[in-house]
C-alpha cells in the first residue's frame, strides 16, 4: 500500500514537472527591460585663492553636456533590377471567320455614263389625211326614166381606222414627273429610259401598251417611267397614234 502512495506521487510530480518545461518551451518568460544608464561627466575647475576678508563665492554646479543623438540608419537600397531571361511564346491568334456578304445582283454595277447629247424637238407631224372613199356612179337614167326621178347616190364616210399610226414623239398637254427610285439617288446613279406607247383618241395612255425599248442601266428606272408614262395625257386626235418618248433621270 506505501509502495502504491510513494509511485503516485511520483508520477504526479512528474507530470507537473513536464507540465511546466512545455509552459516554459510554449511561452518563455519575459525579460526585464534594461534601464538607460545616464553618464554625465564633470569637470574639476581647481578655486581661486581668495583673500581673507573675501568670502569665497559658492561653487556653481555643472552644467552637463547634452547628449549626442544617434545618427540616423541609412535606407537600404532597393535590389537591382535584373532582365528576365525567361521569354513568352509567340501566341498565334485563329483567323476570324469572315461571313459573305450577298451582293444585291438585280442592280447592275456603277459606271460612268457619258452624257449624251439631247435630241433636237421633232416637229409634230400632221395628221395624214384619211383617204377619201371612191364615189359610187350615178345610175345612167334609162328612156323610160324621167329626169326629175334621177337622184344622186349620197357619199357615205369612211369609219377611222383602228391601226395605230406612228407619229414618233408627241409633246403631252398634262405631263406627271416620275419618282425617283430611292434606291438609284441614295448610289447616285443617273440614266434614262425610251418607252413606246399607244395614244387613244381621247388623249389618254393605254397602260398596257407601255413598252421599254431601250434603258441606262437596265431595270433601274424602267418601274418609274412606265408608271409616270401611262399617267400623261395627250391632245385629242380622230386616229389611234403610237408614239414615243424619252425620260431622263438626273441628280441636281
Amino acid at each position: 500500500m506505501m509502495r502504491h502512495a510513494v509511485s503516485f506521487l511520483v508520477g504526479i510530480t512528474l507530470a507537473v514537472g513536464l507540465f511546466w518545461l512545455l509552459a516554459l518551451l510554449v511561452t518563455p518568460p519575459e525579460s526585464e527591460p534594461e534601464t538607460p544608464i545616464m553618464t554625465m561627466t564633470m569637470n574639476m575647475v581647481e578655486a581661486p585663492e581668495v583673500a581673507p576678508e573675501q568670502e569665497a563665492p559658492a561653487p556653481q554646479p555643472a552644467q552637463a553636456t547634452p547628449q549626442q543623438a544617434p545618427p540616423p540608419m541609412p535606407t537600404p537600397e532597393p535590389p537591382p533590377v535584373t532582365d528576365s531571361a525567361i521569354t513568352l511564346p509567340d501566341v498565334e491568334l485563329p483567323d476570324v471567320p469572315v461571313e459573305p456578304v450577298e451582293m444585291d445582283d438585280e442592280l447592275p454595277e456603277l459606271t460612268e455614263i457619258a452624257p449624251e447629247p439631247q435630241p433636237a424637238p421633232q416637229p409634230e407631224p400632221a395628221p395624214e389625211p384619211s383617204p377619201e372613199p371612191p364615189t359610187e356612179a350615178a345610175p345612167v337614167a334609162t328612156p323610160t326614166e324621167a329626169p326629175a326621178q334621177r337622184e344622186a347616190a349620197p357619199v357615205a364616210e369612211a369609219p377611222p381606222s383602228n391601226e395605230p399610226v406612228s407619229v414618233g414623239q408627241v409633246a403631252p398637254t398634262n405631263r406627271v414627273n416620275p419618282n425617283y427610285p430611292p434606291r438609284a439617288q441614295r448610289r447616285g446613279m443617273e440614266g434614262f429610259v425610251e418607252v413606246e406607247f399607244i395614244i387613244r383618241r381621247d388623249g389618254s395612255v393605254d397602260r398596257s401598251s407601255v413598252r421599254v425599248t431601250n434603258s441606262q442601266p437596265r431595270r433601274v428606272f424602267d418601274d418609274a417611267a412606265q408608271k409616270a408614262i401611262g399617267q400623261w395625257q395627250f391632245a385629242s386626235s380622230q386616229q389611234i397614234r403610237r408614239a414615243t418618248q424619252r425620260i431622263e433621270f438626273q441628280l441636281r
